[in-house]
């Protein structure tokens, strides 16, 4: 299994990207997941690329962002085209997106339609460029359940179209992330991780919360320390040398949490038992 960061960790940070690549080398990261805000900010950059990243020992698994399925259809093109773009920069095959703004019972038969409508174009898109594109398991969008998830599978039908599966999120939504992992195993592309204290604390990854710099962080946990079992869930893929999986780090401390996770992760892949502290509740 690769191991990346997101730079999404430091979205509020006074921080560059060297000094990222730098640490993430020094702590045994594979890649760096950039965030879609981050690779158009760069884009005036032509010396920061893949070919750059390279000389940390680093690549990029995926550009995250959000394509505006909800706004106009040729502004949803422009953008598709413009993600691409950067995707190419960084020599990734695949963008992560959302499969629309609202949760699956909050919709009906058109406008699920149309979601998927424009999820097939996309793909039409992303394929010409050889992009994979990835809709995230996610609460208040279509693939917020397995079920919702499996059945917009089926309706995209696409072999440019895949799963992010963000493994708190699906257990969120009620389902196993085991049971569900092995059932959708062929259509994931990419891992998201991360965990939580309580059932009672997900609101803490409502974006208007998890984006806002002065928002709540209360509720976060280091992977092996929250609700959702990372060591049962760890041994479904950690011995698949194809995994890309992404720590998705929203809290404080970002550095240091990070650092222990990808020690805990590491031991996990070596076959050691990581050592699991009590959550604090």
């Amino acid at each position: 299994m690769r191991v990346s960061l997101c730079t999404i960790t430091f979205r509020h940070h006074l921080i560059s990207l060297d000094e990222i690549a730098a640490w993430a080398e020094a702590n045994d990261f594979q890649g760096i997941e950039l965030w879609g805000a981050h690779a158009r900010n760069l884009a005036p950059r032509s010396d920061r690329n893949a070919e750059w990243l390279d000389g940390y020992g680093l690549s990029v698994p995926m550009i995250s962002d959000y394509l505006p399925l909800d706004g106009e259809v040729e502004t949803l093109r422009h953008k598709t085209v413009e993600l691409c773009r950067l995707a190419r920069r960084w020599r990734t095959r695949k963008i992560r997106t959302f499969a629309g703004s609202a949760g699956s019972l909050d919709v009906d038969a058109d406008e699920r339609q149309r979601i998927v409508d424009r999820l097939k174009e996309i793909c039409t898109i992303t394929a010409s460029y050889g992009i994979h594109l990835l809709a995230e398991t996610h609460p208040k969008t279509l693939a917020d359940t397995a079920a919702s998830t499996t059945r917009l599978i089926e309706e995209v039908d696409h072999p440019y179209f895949g799963i992010n599966f963000d493994t708190l999120h699906v257990w969120e939504g009620g389902d196993d992330p085991v049971a569900v992992h092995r059932a959708m195993k062929p259509h994931i592309r990419h891992y998201h991780l991360k965990n939580i204290r309580d059932r009672a604390d997900l609101t803490v990854f409502e974006p208007a919360n998890v984006y806002a710099a002065a928002g709540s962080r209360r509720g976060m946990t280091p992977l092996f320390e929250g609700s959702v079992d990372y060591d049962r869930f760890l041994a479904e893929i950690a011995g698949d040398p194809q995994a890309d999986a992404s720590l998705e780090w929203f809290g404080n401390d970002c550095v240091e949490t990070l650092r222990r996770d990808r020690k805990q992760v590491r031991q996990v892949i070596e076959g050691t038992e990581p050592t699991r502290r009590a959550a604090n509740l």
